[in-house]
């Protein structure tokens, strides 16, 4: 018998989870799991810290357990970790046809417009 926490999928990961840095040190719990709906991709987590909420970026995640998650962060990546910020909005404009570029020529044979970040 080990003593070893049971491996999880991450659609399987409930709120509360304890998350800890690589070492073992708990900085604090899941508050939700991201995921890109359109494509079903694991995206990271969302932890509550004692100084907020925090993203963990699914690059980071290493092993998910029913018990705790453990993270590839040291303690000070962790305590230095990124607020949650909301995803980026694209736009396109299929008739913008400027450039000669072989994308903008793919572009304008295929009906695509160039992305343009929302500010």
């Amino acid at each position: 018998m080990t003593d070893e926490a049971t491996p999880i999928a991450y659609t399987a990961l409930q709120p509360g989870t304890p998350v800890q840095s690589a070492d073992g040190q708990e900085f604090g719990t899941v508050e939700a799991v991201l995921v890109v709906e359109e494509v079903d991709v694991f995206d990271g987590i969302v932890v509550t810290t004692p100084t907020g909420i925090r993203f963990v970026d699914a690059d980071h995640v290493g092993t998910i357990t029913m018990d705790y998650v453990r993270t590839s962060l040291s303690a000070g990546e962790a305590a230095s970790l990124p607020e949650p910020s909301a995803a980026s909005v694209f736009e396109t404009d299929a008739g913008d046809d400027a450039g000669n570029s072989i994308s903008d020529r793919f572009g304008r044979m295929f009906g695509r417009g160039k992305w343009d970040q929302e500010k």
